[in-house]
C-alpha cells in the first residue's frame, strides 16, 4: 500500500497536498484498492463550497458507490474534468494526475484534524 510520507491524510481515506495556499485533494491507495476496479466519478463544480466531513462527491465501482468526505472546508478552485472520462485512473494513480479537486480552504485550523502518513498508516492497520 503506497503512503506517501509528504501528504496529510483524513479518517475517510482522502489525501491533501498543500499547494501555496490552496489544497490539492484526491483518494488515497487503500480506498481505491477496497473499492476495486472504478467507472464513475462525481466531482462539485468550480465555486462549490465543500464543508469538513461532509460529502463533496462520490465514486462508484464494481463493487459499490462510496461518497467522498471531505478532509477540509473551503472554495472548489479547480476540478479534475479528466477524471469524468478516465474514473479508472483512480485505480492505477491516486496521488498523480487521477487528483480531484483543489480548495482554498477557509478554517487553516482543520489541517491540525489530518493525519501523518504514520498515523494513517496506523489508522488503515486497525
Amino acid at each position: 500500500m503506497n503512503i506517501p510520507a509528504d501528504l496529510l491524510y483524513s479518517k475517510e481515506h482522502t489525501w491533501v497536498r498543500q499547494e501555496g495556499v490552496d489544497m490539492r485533494i484526491g483518494m488515497t491507495d487503500f480506498a481505491q484498492d477496497e473499492l476495486g476496479d472504478i467507472v464513475f466519478v462525481e466531482l462539485p463544480e468550480v465555486g462549490s463550497q465543500i464543508e469538513w466531513n461532509e460529502a463533496f462527491g462520490s465514486v462508484e465501482s464494481v463493487k459499490a458507490v462510496s461518497e467522498l468526505y471531505a478532509p477540509i472546508s473551503g472554495t472548489v478552485v479547480e476540478v479534475n474534468e479528466q477524471l469524468v472520462d478516465n474514473s479508472g485512473d483512480l485505480n492505477k494513480f491516486p496521488y498523480d494526475q487521477a487528483w480531484m479537486i483543489v480548495i482554498e480552504p477557509s478554517d487553516d485550523a482543520e489541517l491540525d484534524e489530518l493525519l501523518s502518513a504514520e498515523q494513517y498508516r496506523a489508522h488503515v492497520a486497525e
